[in-house]
């Protein structure tokens, strides 16, 4: 069988880490078979649509490189691919699960059932309507009155379906409520758009949220009524926060959106969410879309819920940045420095020290907020017992190199570092009684992303010379 599998994100304003992590999985089952990925939007629920949210979900899915092979800007055989655009679809496959036995007309208030419910009680709505006939109901509609039409569920005992994640799962048909497919302003509910446009859009694979394994038997009478087979079923488990709380936007929790403005790389997010829930089966972490489209399977999904790792997110990313293709990277930095970077210094050689050294793009800022400003600092810094240095041994290392370095003509980190060694060879002194000295004169600080002659070289002569002499 080759798979078909479909994203239906809502347009709701963003991308939540769980969402994007559902479509992966979608994508990568799809691509391992040579199927389609089809993408949807779901925006039946009007009062959450956000303007704007169907871009954020086109551009995020470009942005991580899983393009899709039908969807509502390029079409295909089973469009529209749009809800919305599908409400007479809906209302005549509702109005014939009526006639077929497998729902009903409700001309109840929402009201009523919502005061008969009680989901802590698991107190369900026992709809009244279920017993007017079917002729009678359609001369109520006839004369004007407002209806939804319900699901009906008659079956006792218990459903049986397999999922790939957890097996075959048993749930008591008693557990289920009648719930609304067709609301009175014509538009569907999920639970019954799903089903309808999985079936005809000839979805074989499904991949959401395991908080929706217990309206799956729901689904499926769905599918019995109408002879239709069911997909296959791949329920994940959530992702989490903390072993309490799950990852929400609301909570203040990162989206897709937020990490990459915060300096995560697409691929790098991508990758790490590719491992919330799934496991190659090898000590390999790192994956591009591509070796995963090859290694997925399905069938390594856990069961257990997977917690968001923010700092081995961080790792990976440093991965991702460090491999990334010099021009690449400076491009990405020239973004970060023009925040902050008023002094003409050499940034080429900056992002050549930093590309080894960070690991959130963000993080430049802060790093290397010394290159526009100097900041005070004590002379304490100077003592390093490592360094074999002192205050008294870095005022003559300095002094030493103040006039060698005036007179370097070449300005480059190659022949900052041979000038700085043959300054403490020609003095009896270690490299690092020199080095270390320059470097603090340079950055005041004591941890820095590179060593005195490449921050030097990236300061420039004048700037390198007249911070110097203020250290002395």
């Amino acid at each position: 069988m080759v798979a078909r599998t479909r994203f239906a994100p809502s347009p709701t304003g963003y991308m939540h880490i769980g969402n994007l992590r559902t479509a992966l999985y979608e994508y990568l089952i799809a691509k391992r078979d040579g199927g389609q990925f089809v993408l949807r939007i779901e925006d039946t629920d009007q009062k959450r649509y956000v303007e704007g949210a169907t871009e954020i979900i086109y551009n995020t899915l470009k942005e991580v490189g899983m393009n899709w092979d039908e969807g509502p800007d390029i079409g295909g055989d089973f469009g529209p691919y749009v809800q919305s655009k599908r409400l007479s679809i809906y209302q005549e496959y509702a109005h014939k699960l009526v006639e077929l036995g497998g729902a009903h007309y409700c001309f109840c208030s929402k009201d009523d059932a919502d005061e008969q419910k009680d989901e802590g009680n698991n107190i369900k709505f026992v709809d009244p309507c279920k017993n007017i006939s079917l002729d009678e109901a359609k001369k109520r509609i006839e004369k004007g009155e407002s209806f939804v039409i319900r699901q009906t569920i008659n079956k006792e005992g218990k459903s049986l379906f397999n999922d790939v994640v957890y097996g075959d799962i048993e749930i008591d048909y008693d557990e289920l409520d009648e719930g609304v497919l067709l609301k009175s302003d014509g538009f569907p509910t999920y639970n019954f758009a799903n089903v309808v446009d999985d079936h005809l859009m000839k979805i074989t694979h499904v991949v959401r949220g395991n908080e929706y394994i217990s309206s799956t038997p729901k689904y499926n009478l769905i599918y019995e009524t109408f002879g239709w087979e069911p997909p296959v079923y791949v329920h994940v488990a959530q992702v989490m926060k903390d072993a309490q709380h799950k990852l929400s936007k609301r909570n203040g929790d990162a989206s897709f959106q937020d990490l990459v403005a915060k300096g995560y790389l697409p691929e790098a997010v991508l990758n790490y969410i590719a491992l919330l829930g799934w496991n190659p089966g090898t000590e390999q972490e790192i994956f591009s879309l591509k070796e995963l489209e090859e290694v997925f399977d399905a069938n390594r999904l856990n069961k257990s819920p997977a917690i968001f790792d923010i700092q081995k997110l961080k790792w990976m990313n440093g991965c991702y940045i460090r491999a990334l293709e010099f021009d690449r990277f400076h491009k990405l930095a020239e973004i970060q420095y023009d925040k902050f970077l008023t002094r003409d210094v050499n940034r080429v050689e900056l992002s050549k020290v930093l590309q080894p050294r960070v690991e959130v793009l963000n993080d430049i800022v802060e790093i290397a907020q010394f290159i526009e400003e100097l900041p005070e600092y004590s002379q304490e810094l100077f003592v390093n017992k490592k360094m074999k240095t002192d205050v008294e041994i870095a005022k003559k290392s300095l002094e030493l190199a103040l006039p060698e370095l005036e007179k370097l003509e070449v300005w480059s980190n190659e022949s900052l570092f041979e000038c700085l060694k043959g300054i403490a060879v020609d003095n009896g002194l270690k490299n690092g009684q020199v080095l270390y000295p320059v470097r603090i004169a340079l950055t005041g600080l004591e941890t820095t992303p590179g060593g005195a002659s490449e921050i030097a070289s990236i300061l420039g002569k004048e700037e390198t010379l007249r911070r110097i002499r203020k250290s002395l």
